[in-house]
């Protein structure tokens, strides 16, 4: 299947690790809060795409076995495009090793109650986010 890129609600510890978008008018949802990811390249995986996006946002290694849940969805940006929205998971210890990488303004720690609440999340993240809990049974990866 071809598609586009990767994102995940990765948790760390009991929170999720957001960060707000660079504001600049040539990126979609400048800005706005968002999850890691990003775009794929060349012919790798949506497993290799998120791993390396994660590893460049914020300097952490993904393991495969941290990945929880995975499914494919419609782009929001792109009609007829697909991307992967994953739902992975690092022991709170991960946070002391998070390297901002050069996206983005600032990164947080939050709970998903707080993340939907954020009325300047991506939007595509809320419906993604409740199917992942509707599916597992709540909030805990």
């Amino acid at each position: 299947m071809t598609f586009d890129g990767a994102k995940a609600a990765l948790f760390i510890g009991a929170r999720l690790l957001v960060y707000r978008r660079d504001d600049r008018p040539d990126l979609p949802w400048p800005g706005m809060w968002d999850l890691p990811g990003g775009g794929r390249e060349g012919d790798e995986t949506p497993e290799q795409t998120l791993r390396r996006e994660v590893h460049e946002e914020f300097g952490l290694d993904l393991p495969a076995a941290s990945i929880r849940w995975r499914r494919a969805f419609a782009a929001a940006h792109r009609p007829g495009a697909r991307v992967w929205f994953f739902v992975a998971a690092l022991p709170e210890q991960a946070t002391a090793r998070v390297v901002f990488g050069d996206e983005g303004q600032e990164w947080r720690l939050m709970t998903p109650e707080a993340f939907l609440a954020l009325p300047d999340a991506v939007p595509s993240f809320a419906p993604r986010l409740r199917i992942w809990a509707d599916e597992t049974g709540g909030w805990c990866p």
